[in-house]
């Protein structure tokens, strides 16, 4: 079966879905349409069915796009997700809002399960819900009651799906209006008032309250956690937490993973037998690839931190908290979950902004996401963060290498809030925006959840970024073995003349020859070419060289620089990258990468778009090349500006 999963937002939908499908999930768009949805497969009996998890929606009338899929699927049979079962999710603890969205599927003569979700928070606050009263009202459905978040109610749910209600047919909740004909606003809000009225009736039968106390838990913790002053100090608190956590327990793992390709790469190209094939593995697919992988575990620290505090509700709060600051700068809290999302990716935080229904709001999100320091950020800021900044203690107990990305992504923040701010003196509007905002209960953090949106981002990463690098890869390979003419062997037998005449040894006088050849390269030709522009920056042409690929995507300049200077080591080595950048110089033998030139780096890539994905996903939110040409635009002249700046200053 095709079964579609449904429910109003916080209402933890995410844990029905993880319950079902485990590992076993993949995101999709729906057919026609940029939305995300994400499936998932699970089986019972040896059959596998197909479960799609739909976006939140308070009612199946739409008010942004995400809310227009719901309506465009479940009012069109034909629709190739149209389910054959709905399972639709709902807060115990807060019944009268959720079952409006449930009475409306009902009604709408779609085979249904409710699921009533958050069982355990609902007997903290009192509630008890008559499960068979509400069962005989909804005659041909199935209720179901469950934990999700700690998998408590599975198997009922899985018993609900195999009884295979799709042929059974059950009168409406008392409704005679079909709900896809009510299409004007009036009709809409007199069908709400009906159905609330029906509503108010049935909790009355089958809700029971008892034992209810006075203030929840909950509630005390707001009183700090959203404080107008104190929720913004704990907010920051936690973010720099997180990322001395980053720095102070990923180095481990990435010393030894980087290591390993090293020395991987080191080993293939003194085992294998010289020839193209042999230099192809060890000078660029291994660099390229390990350039990738190194990183994944400050990647799987930065969505563990995130996911707990999704998962414990906190990440809410921050919505809530955030719209104070951004609506005087033209954004309201609406904003923060696709500014969110973007630290992640901007892709799917533009994406995100559907949900603002405002124009102008929307349209300065979509502009300002991708200055947020996404993933594809981590690989740049850390190899350029432990290769000019000292790896010493602030006031005794703070990692400088932790307060530098701290400071990054605080950058990041700070030039989104600005740009946001000249952009709504810039962008004409007549609406007005609001935030409506469900606070959910704080819960303990379900390690299954945790583990399995962490798996997720880090395979998608991964895969997405493994793909791009390794193609680029084997281009920049081939630009640096192969050059115009004979004009790399002149270069080479020159530089042996002269490097023989110094009386330098073997492995000097082997390096010097491979840098000769590569500077007469395609790739050599084309950074001499670029270099004049980049200079001022105190970038050289090989750094030009992987700010260009890094176009296609910015982890790339890491895999570009391990590329580049593997052909330049021409292999054998089994030197780490950061080691041979080190050991790089300029002609007047200076260091290349210094304290200037790293942080004009790190500014270039807090500002740059670097993303042609991100520029196609803002053309197609947008449908003009108009915004994302203007976004490409000012945030160039920010990283080109801003890197200027910051290399002249510390110079």
């Amino acid at each position: 079966m095709r079964i579609a999963l449904l429910g109003n937002p916080n209402t933890g939908k995410s844990s029905v879905f993880n319950m079902l499908t485990g590992l076993r999930q993949q995101i999709g768009n729906f057919p026609g349409i940029t939305v995300d949805k994400k499936f998932g497969v699970f089986s019972i009996e040896k059959e596998e069915h197909t479960l799609i998890d739909f976006p939140g929606t308070y009612s199946i009338y739409p008010r942004s796009k995400d809310e227009q899929v719901v309506y465009d699927v479940l009012s069109n049979p034909n629709h190739a997700d149209y389910p054959d079962l709905v399972i639709v999710v709902a807060d115990e603890s807060n019944l009268e809002r959720n079952l409006f969205l449930f009475t409306q599927i009902y009604d709408l003569k779609i085979p249904s399960i409710l699921v009533l979700n958050m069982a355990d928070i609902a007997r903290k606050k009192g509630k008890i819900v008559d499960i068979e009263k509400l069962q005989k009202r909804f005659e041909g459905s199935v209720v179901v009651e469950t934990t999700a978040r700690v998998g408590l109610g599975k198997d009922r749910l899985i018993q609900a799906i195999q009884l295979n209600i799709s042929k059974k047919e059950y009168e409406t909740f008392q409704l005679k209006a079909h709900l896809c004909e009510v299409e004007d606003l009036k009709g809409q809000e007199h069908e709400a008032n009906e159905r609330y009225i029906l509503i108010r009736e049935l909790i009355e039968e089958i809700e029971v309250e008892k034992n209810q106390k006075k203030e929840s838990q909950s509630n005390r913790l707001d009183r700090i956690l959203v404080h107008p002053i104190f929720g913004y100090l704990i907010f920051a608190g936690i973010l720099l937490l997180i990322f001395q956590f980053i720095f102070a327990f990923a180095t481990y793992p990435m010393d030894f993973i980087d290591s390993v390709f090293a020395n991987f790469s080191g080993w293939l190209g003194n085992t294998l037998p010289e020839g193209l094939f042999s230099d192809l593995l060890s000078q660029g697919i291994v660099p390229g690839i390990g350039g990738v992988v190194v990183f994944i575990p400050q990647i799987a620290l930065l969505f563990f931190f995130i996911s707990i505090l999704e998962e414990s509700g906190y990440l809410a709060r921050v919505v809530f908290i955030m719209d104070r600051l951004m609506r005087p700068l033209g954004l309201s809290g609406k904003s923060v979950v696709p500014l969110m999302s973007s630290v992640a990716c901007a892709i799917p935080g533009v994406m995100a902004t559907r949900t603002i229904s405002d124009w102008k709001e929307r349209m300065i999100t979509i502009l300002v996401a991708p200055l947020m320091s996404c993933s594809a950020r981590i690989p740049v800021y850390t190899l350029l963060i432990a290769l000019v900044i000292p790896n010493e203690k602030v006031l005794g107990f703070i990692n400088l290498q932790g307060l530098v990305l701290f400071g990054l992504y605080s950058l990041g923040l700070i030039s989104a809030l600005v740009i946001a701010a000249i952009l709504k003196l810039l962008i004409n509007s007549k609406e007005k925006g609001f935030l409506l905002l469900e606070l959910p209960s704080y819960k303990t953090p379900r390690w299954g959840n945790v583990g399995i949106t962490v798996w997720e981002k880090v395979k998608v990463f991964t895969l997405n970024a493994g793909k791009i690098i390794l193609a680029i890869s084997i281009v920049l390979w081939a630009m640096a073995t192969f050059g115009p003419s004979d004009k790399m062997e002149q270069a080479a037998k020159a530089t042996k003349i002269e490097a023989e005449s110094l009386n330098l040894g073997k492995e000097e006088k082997d390096r010097l020859v491979a840098s000769a050849k590569l500077e007469q390269s395609y790739i050599g030709i084309l950074g001499k070419t670029i270099e004049p522009v980049i200079q001022p920056l105190g970038y050289d042409w090989k750094i030009g060289i992987s700010l260009i690929t890094s176009f296609a995507a910015r982890e790339v300049f890491v895999g570009s620089l391990a590329t580049i200077y593997a052909v330049q080591e021409d292999g054998g080595s089994n030197k780490r990258l950061i080691e041979r950048l080190r050991d790089e110089k300029r002609s007047d033998g200076k260091p290349v990468y210094n304290l200037a030139s790293g942080v004009s780096l790190m500014i270039f890539y807090v500002f740059a778009m670097q993303c042609m994905a991100t520029l196609a996903v803002v053309k197609r939110e947008t449908k003009s090349w108009k915004w994302p040409l203007i976004q490409m635009g000012f945030m160039a002249t920010l990283a080109y500006v801003g890197a200027w700046i910051a290399f002249h200053i510390l110079s």
